[in-house]
């Protein structure tokens, strides 16, 4: 069962199916340290990894798994970051978010409206019943972002993650059908 990676516009964002021609941001975003301190593994040091990365996005629609976008910003193109549902499971009316953006598309709300726009779609198109969200207990603005949008964190995950030696915990949010509200988020006055 394929999933088409869908195409959605915000106020200020395009949310799109990656392109070969995104693997030097996709690169760039991922292979930065202090972007990556949070994730659940190192940053990239070799450029091939985000081709396999573009790859592992077309396998996911192909399988029907799930769909990550990338994000571009309207006013100009420039790319923003991407973001993805994954272990979508049909039986269960569940999938995993995540996202990553570009650093110095940090604190314009652009992470905030893009979770927004992806989860409703997926609750009209897959019909979810729940939405299941991690994040590092030092990241914080995470955190806040996915408070925004209705997610409860509902506990913690004690030394979830080792990354280059270094152990962390991770927070876990969940946010549920019927505790989703769809109405559009204000956009940031800038």
């Amino acid at each position: 069962m394929t999933l088409a990676t869908p195409i959605l516009h915000t106020a200020r964002l395009r949310l799109r199916p990656f392109t070969d021609a995104d693997a030097a941001p996709l690169f760039a975003l991922h292979s930065s340290n202090y972007v990556m301190r949070y994730w659940d593994s190192p940053p990239w040091n070799e450029r091939a990894r985000a081709n396999r990365f573009i790859g592992m996005c077309r396998k996911m629609a192909d399988e029907g798994t799930g769909a990550r976008v990338a994000i571009d910003r309207a006013s100009d193109g420039a790319f923003v970051g991407w973001c993805g549902l994954s272990e979508w499971n049909p039986d269960y009316r569940s999938a995993s978010l995540g996202y990553v953006l570009d650093e110095a598309m940090w604190g314009h709300g652009y992470a905030t409206e893009t979770a927004h726009a992806l989860l409703q779609w997926a609750f009209d198109t897959l019909d979810l019943n729940r939405v299941q969200a991690e994040t590092d207990t030092r990241n914080l603005a995470s955190a806040r972002v996915l408070e925004k949008i209705g997610f409860v964190r509902e506990g913690t995950l004690r030394e979830d993650c080792i990354v280059n030696g270094e152990v962390s915990d991770s927070w876990v949010f969940g946010l549920i059908r019927r505790e989703w509200r769809p109405s559009p988020l204000p956009i940031p006055a800038r």
